[in-house]
């Protein structure tokens, strides 16, 4: 099939080189005057990949658009409104609702808290059905060839059939996501309990991780219940199941943010994790129904408020007896 991938950050050239290794003839684009894409056009590489020679590179959206059957959308999350606008306001959004749209991204609005494919319909309708692919793994051990699971949730089965079959590999594994929303707020806040686990390492609280894994799946499994979803996808691919590669790996962002947070070096930490904003709207999703999310909290007050690393997280794990089911 033809795929055309809308940004060439990490995320996006990976997608594109991952797209591209299944068998598929692959379009990456960026925005005219992007640094990314300058680098790209010029070696090839980036500094987690080399991308194939017949992958085509261009900042022409419109046809990267037009010329794909799969269109990936792989931006920051906090962009995508905007974005979205822009083609809805260049009238991509009748020609994007006649293909598949995967979004390949983690997080929730800020100042909202709503979800990303919420923002999708928004902006371009109810026409188009995006499905979202997350899930554990990181760049640089998928083009080392180290295979791992994730998943493609979204609300249009037939899709989901469509989409595994023709991405699926022995690189990837992927399973059907049935539960959109649970998915969606799953993979957006397992970065906020990375930042936290950054903070324990800072702290050498190393050995508490395994108290924030278990409290804080079961938080996040009240709210995606009362916000009408199935809390078992928490245990899943999306949140549990990428706790992995977001709380322990060397790799991860939200877990290398969270630590610098706590060792006083978060001006120099160059790449902004996605948490940081997800904990923030988490915020509004625990205002708006009802539902008390201590470990979120905790991880928004010292980012945002910025409150004693040390002072806050030991209040937390020293929080009133409960029962370990509430």
């Amino acid at each position: 099939m033809r795929v055309s991938v809308l940004g060439c950050g990490r995320w996006g050239s990976f997608h594109a080189w991952y797209a591209h290794r299944v068998g598929h003839a692959v379009t990456l684009w960026g925005r005219a005057g992007s640094a990314h894409l300058a680098q790209l056009r010029g070696t090839r590489t980036n500094e987690f990949l080399t991308l194939p020679e017949d992958i085509c590179l261009t900042d022409d959206l419109a046809t990267a658009i037009r010329t794909a059957e799969i269109v990936i959308i792989s931006i920051h999350a906090q962009a995508l409104r905007s974005f979205l606008h822009d083609l809805h306001t260049q009238g991509y959004g009748v020609e994007l609702a006649n293909k598949y749209v995967i979004l390949c991204m983690k997080g929730l609005e800020i100042g909202t808290g709503k979800r990303l494919t919420t923002v999708v319909h928004e902006e371009l309708g109810a026409a188009v059905q995006p499905v979202v692919w997350v899930g554990p793994g990181h760049v640089q051990d998928f083009v080392r060839g180290i295979p791992n699971c994730m998943v493609l949730a979204g609300e249009d089965r037939d899709a989901l059939h469509t989409l595994v079959d023709v991405l699926g590999s022995p690189l990837i594994r992927f399973y059907y996501g049935e539960d959109l929303l649970g998915t969606e707020v799953g993979a957006a806040a397992k970065n906020v309990v990375g930042l936290a686990a950054g903070m324990l390492d800072g702290l050498d609280y190393g050995s508490l991780k395994g108290a924030l894994m278990a409290r804080g799946t079961r938080e996040l499994v009240r709210l995606v219940r009362t916000m009408g979803g199935d809390g078992e996808t928490i245990y899943g691919l999306s949140h549990l199941g990428d706790y992995e590669a977001t709380l322990f790996s060397p790799h991860s962002n939200n877990r290398r943010y969270g630590e610098a947070v706590v060792r006083g070096t978060a001006d120099d930490f160059h790449k902004i994790a996605e948490g940081v904003y997800t904990a923030e709207a988490l915020m509004a999703l625990s205002k708006e129904y009802g539902v008390d999310l201590p470990i979120s909290s905790t991880v928004y007050e010292i980012v945002t408020q910025g409150k004693d690393p040390r002072e806050q997280l030991t209040r937390l794990f020293l929080r009133a007896t409960k029962s370990e089911k509430e």
